[in-house]
């Protein structure tokens, strides 16, 4: 009976082990299975209401679709990810497919986006277009003009850029243009409210810091939540639906948060993991 009992405490401790282990590399935030580990919120719908089925899992694919809108009416879409994070590098592989939805926005045509320090989504209000956040903006090639992609968007933000306050709604990075139905990989790395990057295909392709609530561009929010001024130091990840259809096929995040103390061991990770 004693040695079955060390056996199972010694079982236990591995166990143990292993678990905390797993937590400190990557985190597959969506399973290819199902969408239980993520919240909806959907303009002029209720929180949790997933209307028409815009989000969906398919063949281990996460797929943003319109098949079930008439018109697309300005009902912005965002699944966000059910825990906030504040230093951590956030890596997706997603693809445009398809017609943009009748009633798109022009602007919105093959334009997505990863949404970054996001308020809590309970906090939208019904109406709210979009989640007051740091949007890296995900754009396809349209065929004709140069698109980059992994660019900064603001709504309800504002950013540092070059060491300098900066007040227009978006930033365009550096990136080359992704046209068709390629696979692209994107990354972010989030280090609380100090700095931002984005990078694609292992370049830095556009970079930021000091993000905090302020400006414009967002619409229909409580005022409660929109405190001018205040750091983003963590928030919600969530993913977007603006009227083209998107396909996910990974998300995965790699949580920075207990290295932030050390830089040294915080340099020694990132350079093993971006290489990943």
């Amino acid at each position: 009976m004693k040695l079955k009992s060390i056996y199972l405490t010694a079982l236990f401790l591995s166990f143990f082990i292993l678990n905390a282990n797993a937590q400190k590399g990557w985190i597959n935030l969506f399973n290819g299975k199902d969408l239980k580990d993520w919240n909806i919120k959907i303009a002029k719908h209720d929180y949790n209401e997933n209307y028409a089925n815009t989000f969906r899992v398919e063949n281990g694919v996460m797929k943003v679709s319109y098949d079930g809108y008439n018109e697309f009416d300005q009902q912005y879409g965002h699944i966000f990810y059910k825990k906030p994070f504040s230093a951590y590098l956030l890596k997706l592989t997603y693809r445009f497919v398809g017609e943009q939805a009748k009633g798109g926005e022009g602007w919105a045509t093959r334009n997505s986006g990863a949404m970054l320090h996001c308020q809590d989504p309970a906090t939208m209000l019904k109406d709210q277009d979009f989640p007051i956040s740091i949007e890296g903006q995900i754009l396809g090639g349209d065929g004709e003009h140069e698109r980059h992609t992994s660019n900064v968007c603001t709504p309800g933000t504002l950013i540092n850029y070059n060491g300098k306050l900066f007040t227009p709604h978006c930033l365009d990075s550096k990136s080359k243009t992704y046209a068709g139905d390629q696979w692209v990989t994107a990354e972010f790395l989030v280090l609380g409210d100090s700095v931002i990057k984005h990078i694609i295909d292992g370049e830095v392709v556009l970079e930021y810091t000091k993000p905090q609530i302020g400006g414009g561009n967002v619409s229909n929010f409580d005022p409660k939540v929109k405190t001018d001024g205040k750091a983003l130091t963590s928030g919600y990840i969530s993913l977007q639906s603006e009227s083209h259809p998107i396909e996910f096929k990974t998300v995965q995040l790699y949580d920075l948060e207990a290295y932030m103390k050390d830089r040294a061991k915080l340099d020694k990770v990132l350079a093993k993991i971006l290489k990943e």
